[in-house]
């Protein structure tokens, strides 16, 4: 007799944000096959109607607790992008080591803190505290080390203070790069030793290839902050053409958005970035990568993971690098901005439209002004990673479960439960809305 299952789970746990998983296989054939977003609907687009460009960054840093300096990056960039403004070469290098510090912060709390547990057979983290103390010391000492570091580049990691549009309201000094130099280092033995514990750990066999999307560019290094859109499929196009990238729509079991470019679907995030830009990480991330076998266009979204491990080195590396360059050849300060004046006396403004295209650690990022000629946001969109994701998500599951409807009720509901995980999603931040227009009103 073909095997039944059905599968509810409720609030799935170690993600942030509300999602229902619904598979219903009845003889052998499924059916249902759902990954519910029930969050309520966040409208930060329409709370940016009316503001000005110079306080944006400020509200929509408060979209993510842990992707703030990402979503604030974004918001600098379509505004600067809004009104012609471009920046220096010194601002943009610290927004590069600015995005490196969250990317490896983000990666740590997901390596660690969401998707460890599964790996070691456990609930959650609170167990590892007695089975795996050391393993817990080292996860907080990255975090608070990742914390520490922006704190003193931006004046804190939640909600940046310091990185404004035109540049920083406060420049590191050198005893400040002195400090985060020396703090970079400390990570190295930690990170070092995370990768003996990823060794250990036994990841579950499952392909499905798709489209995987990321920043694309010409330029040598490993694509975060800037370039153009690309896929593996092929397309690339620059960044004010994201909407024939995401081509968002609306599906009746999910307050967040779909995708699709050339498939059905497609994947943003470390994995995607790994298939598309690997030749330009960092030497020290490729030792990794090579070492755990990701040389080559990889498959297995559990796997995402892993690409994370790799790209914190990567992080981590250029990072260091940033740091040690100023401390060479110095930093000018007549660039920093001061807070009281009149923004639009040193950074004119004028209406125009903008797009900010960022790698924020779970997927591109972008956001979307339309600015009047005082500077003001008459219209907003913001495509988040997560939404991207979801699409595929439901493709995984679709192709997994009758790949392992030979596995307990118990084991079909943790594969799918560590599926999702594996994405490191991020629901809340996903979810906003169409615009609705009353006929008549």
């Amino acid at each position: 007799m073909k095997k039944s299952v059905r599968i509810d789970v409720e609030y799935l746990t170690r993600v942030e944000g509300h999602g229902n998983i619904v598979i219903d296989v009845r003889d052998g054939v499924l059916q249902e096959c759902r990954l519910e977003i029930i969050e309520s609907p966040r409208f930060f687009e329409g709370m940016l109607r009316g503001r000005s460009i110079f306080e944006a960054q400020h509200i929509t840093s408060r979209i993510c607790g842990i992707c703030a300096c990402a979503h604030s990056l974004a918001s600098i960039q379509a505004a600067e992008d809004a009104i012609g403004f471009t920046p220096s070469e010194q601002t943009v290098k610290l927004r590069k080591l600015l995005l490196d510090l969250e990317i490896l912060d983000s990666h740590i709390l997901h390596i660690y803190f969401l998707a460890a547990p599964d790996l070691l057979g456990v609930k959650s983290f609170v167990p590892l505290v007695d089975t795996h103390n050391t393993v817990v010391r080292r996860a907080l000492r990255l975090k608070k080390t990742c914390n520490d570091i922006c704190d003193i580049l931006v004046g804190r990691h939640v909600h940046p203070i310091s990185s404004v549009v035109g540049g920083f309201t406060k420049l590191p000094r050198p005893q400040d790069l002195e400090a985060m130099q020396k703090l970079l280092e400390s990570m190295i033995p930690d990170l070092e030793a995370t990768v003996e514990l990823v060794k250990g750990l036994r990841f579950p066999e499952f392909e499905r290839d798709t489209e995987y999307v990321a920043l694309v560019s010409d330029d040598a290094e490993y694509p975060l902050l800037m370039g153009d859109i690309g896929s593996t499929d092929g397309v690339r196009l620059p960044k004010r053409e994201y909407q024939k990238i995401t081509n968002e729509f609306v599906v009746p079991h999910s307050t967040a958005k779909h995708t699709r470019l050339s498939r059905d679907s497609y994947m943003v995030g470390a994995l995607a970035r790994l298939n598309l830009n690997y030749p330009k990480l960092h030497p020290k991330a490729q030792e990794v990568g090579d070492f755990f076998g990701m040389n080559r266009k990889v498959t297995n979204p559990y796997l995402n993971t892993v690409a994370q491990l790799v790209e914190c080195f990567h992080c981590l590396y250029h990072a260091k690098d940033v740091v040690e360059e100023f401390l060479h050849s110095g930093i000018n300060y007549e660039e920093e901005i001061v807070v009281g004046l009149n923004e639009t006396k040193r950074i004119p403004v004028r209406a125009g439209s903008g797009v900010g295209a960022v790698e924020a650690p779970r997927g591109t990022l972008y956001h979307h002004y339309e600015v009047d000629d005082h500077g003001r946001i008459v219209n907003a969109n913001c495509v988040i990673p997560t939404g991207q994701n979801l699409r595929n998500i439901e493709y995984d599951m679709r192709k997994l479960v009758p790949e392992i409807l030979d596995q307990s009720d118990e084991e079909i509901q943790l594969a799918l439960e560590m599926l999702v995980r594996a994405y490191d999603p991020c629901i809340s931040c996903s979810t906003h809305f169409l615009n609705v227009s009353f006929v008549g009103r």
